[in-house]
């Protein structure tokens, strides 16, 4: 008699992973288009078969125990090769899904038009994108979470040889300071002591604090979440940033700030070696022809 426990399901580690996401057994049941019902008893099936409780359950809300973090790492890398082969044996025909991760300022101002080309050409493609910092982007994609990454690498940072990198935009990256600051020729000629960023891993915070690292009086770093909010932050005048040309010509409010260049960044698209998709194909076409 043949005791091994049942080998994992991939539709119940998408189920998982799901819930994982949501918090929430009804939200995964929604996202699903699964009754409630099933969806509680794949995960309780699934736990008895691992003989561990994946999730602690408090009231409605439901969020992973550290056995079930361990689960979703493999679920993320089980699901991904499992629509990385599916793909493979479609050559040429771009379609299932492709997650995407980017930074924010490519994605506000690099990526509407080739992703509405993208689903012009190939509606069958089902792009997820996600936006965040350089460092947690490439985190991801080494766990296999996303399938490529458009970040700008971060300076002095030496290659990664499981990555394969294709440059698509160039940036230039502007110093914004307050209105009516006069030219800063260096670090020290600029007035305010606040550099308004990213968190940490953000590869633009990175050039910024090392273009102020001569400067006398180190810069404060004020940690905001958007370009709209750095940009208000430097026009109130307690505050520089660094922002993207391509960014800054979205603000209506631009010309309000005293501007000059700092540098030039590529964003490069970053996949796994040896990771191949028609999906990912078609997205090289569009970003490349833009």
């Amino acid at each position: 008699m043949d005791n091994s426990p049942p080998p994992l399901d991939l539709a119940t580690l998408d189920i998982f992973r799901t819930v994982a996401a949501e918090g929430s057994v009804t939200r995964a049941a929604e996202r699903l288009q699964r009754v409630q019902s099933n969806v509680t008893t794949r995960v309780r099936q699934l736990e008895a078969d691992l003989g561990t409780a994946l999730f602690l359950r408090e009231g409605k809300r439901m969020a992973l125990t550290p056995e079930g973090e361990v689960l979703r790492g493999y679920a993320d890398r089980l699901l991904a090769l499992a629509e990385e082969a599916r793909q493979a044996v479609r050559p040429g025909q771009p379609t299932g899904r492709l997650r995407l991760g980017s930074m924010e300022s490519t994605a506000a101002s690099r990526l509407p038009a080739p992703l509405a080309q993208l689903h012009r050409q190939w509606p069958e493609v089902a792009l997820e994108l996600t936006t965040g910092p350089t460092r947690e982007l490439l985190e991801r994609l080494r766990a296999h979470a996303l399938d490529a990454v458009l970040v700008a690498w971060p300076p002095g940072q030496p290659a990664d040889p499981a990555l394969e990198t294709q440059p698509v935009f160039t940036e230039e990256l502007l110093l914004v300071l307050p209105p009516g600051h006069p030219p800063a020729a260096g670090p020290e000629d600029v007035q305010p002591g606040t550099l308004a960023v990213f968190e940490p891993g953000c590869t633009y915070r990175r050039v910024a604090q090392d273009w102020f690292a001569p400067r006398p009086q180190p810069m404060q770093c004020l940690e905001l979440g958007s370009y709209h909010a750095i940009l208000a932050s430097v026009a109130g005048g307690g505050s520089v940033g660094i922002v993207p040309r391509s960014v800054l010509q979205l603000s209506p409010h631009a010309a309000l700030l005293a501007q000059q260049p700092l540098a030039r960044l590529d964003t490069l698209l970053i996949w796994r070696q040896g990771y191949r998709s028609a999906a990912l194909d078609a997205l090289r076409q569009v970003l490349l022809a833009g």
